[in-house]
């Protein structure tokens, strides 16, 4: 039986994916980090869900949720502590349970497009350079290679990743 297009695009971007993570489990910054925040993916996005499953238990993996306007970040317990929140990303449920921002040694952040430059183009509604403008932590963006620009337009306040990871290469 023939794979429809759209099941045939789910296990490409799935295989690469798995290209991208296994790349990011070899960085210094990762292997050094005990607390790494992290995201659930939405389609198109690098896909996180088995890496997560693979960390939590040996890392403190800390996933966004929307409050408002600003994402807050909580500690990920398993997957009986998700639900769907707002455009259907799944977070935790912990809401009491918080983490100091000084303690995260690493964000892994998603976007629609990245540069050569490290500049992230985001969905359009600012949280991720909200919430890095309070952090001081090292950034890597994570995208496929097809989403790898030469340049993307940048405004005054876009926060520029300390790395990209795509499946072909480590910017």
């Amino acid at each position: 039986m023939a794979l429809r297009k759209k099941e045939y695009s789910k296990i490409i971007l799935s295989e690469l994916s798995g290209q991208i993570m296994a790349k990011l489990e070899q960085t210094e910054l990762f292997i050094n980090a005990s607390c790494v925040a992290l995201y659930h993916a939405i389609p198109g996005e690098v896909q996180t869900a088995g890496f997560i499953e693979k960390w939590y238990k040996k890392k403190k993996i800390l996933l966004p949720v929307i409050e408002g306007n600003d994402l807050k970040l909580l500690p990920y317990t398993g997957t009986d502590e998700l639900k769907i929140g707002t455009f259907g990303i799944l977070e935790p449920t912990s809401v009491n349970e918080t983490t100091d921002e000084k303690n995260i040694d690493l964000i892994i952040i998603p976007g629609v497009a990245f540069d050569r430059q490290r500049n992230r183009l985001g969905r359009g509604k600012g949280y991720y350079d909200r919430l890095l403008s309070t952090l001081t932590v090292p950034k890597i963006g994570i995208c496929f290679g097809f989403q790898l620009e030469n340049k993307i337009p940048t405004e005054p306040f876009d926060k520029r990743m300390d790395y990209i990871i795509t499946e072909n290469e480590i910017i």
